[in-house]
């Protein structure tokens, strides 16, 4: 498949979102100061996430009941897909991410090098976390190199870019934070070239406190276990 240049691609980006009135909007400007067409996917918000989407441009695409990010982030890809995205990009709702990254994301797609780039926050050092996150963080990246054997930096990043063909081969069956050891596992498993790409993370009292608790990894790490050895 032959790789196409930035300039003419349809790149969709897709941020799956539960009760982000608070960040959604800035989130949704900012990423449509640059790209076209941002997917938000309302994963049965119970506040006015949605409609602050829609209002600042985003196409809104709503679950009526909370399934989970890993089934929101599905129903975003299989949209884009259908709309005849080039290049698909996931993208935090709470304000984490810098849309700056995503050039960088794109880069080694479009230069046919990889078919998937990965936003890693320990490459560079622009990052600063809580220290609890960073170990949780961690002993993510063994786990996933055990079960997966993926030799990554970083795990559960919610910044990640792919070519067309590279989200043909994602099919996310566990709705919820597991999507992200699976989304790693089937990359893996498809054979596609991948990188890791250095990205910032920013830390604010939102975003941790909407990210998920550390002890919250363990169910993380038994949902995704549970579903390889039963498939």
């Amino acid at each position: 498949m032959r790789p196409i240049a930035l300039e003419q691609a349809r790149v969709y980006i897709v941020v799956a979102a539960y009760n982000e009135a608070a960040s959604i909007g800035d989130v949704v400007r900012e990423l449509r100061e640059q790209y076209a067409h941002v997917i938000v996917v309302d994963d049965g918000s119970v506040d006015v996430t949605g409609d602050l989407a829609l209002a600042a441009g985003a196409t809104v695409l709503t679950h009526l009941i909370n399934r989970g990010q890993g089934a929101a982030l599905q129903t975003g890809l299989t949209y884009a897909l259908n709309q005849g995205a080039d290049y698909i990009v996931t993208f935090d709702a709470d304000g984490q991410h810098d849309v700056a990254d995503i050039a960088r994301l794109l880069a080694p797609i479009a230069e046919g090098t990889v078919h998937a780039a990965l936003g890693s926050r320990f490459l560079e050092r622009r990052t600063r976390m809580p220290l609890g996150r960073r170990v949780t963080l961690f002993l993510a990246v063994l786990f996933m190199r055990f079960t997966a054997r993926a030799r990554l930096t970083d795990a559960h990043n919610g910044l990640r870019a792919f070519s067309r063909h590279a989200a043909e081969h994602i099919d996310l069956q566990l709705d919820r934070m597991a999507h992200a050891s699976e989304i790693v596992d089937q990359i893996v498993s498809s054979g596609l070239p991948y990188v890791e790409v250095p990205v910032q993370v920013r830390y604010t009292d939102y975003s941790l406190r909407k990210g998920q608790r550390n002890t919250a990894a363990f169910r993380v790490a038994f949902d995704y276990l549970m579903a390889r050895l039963l498939r």
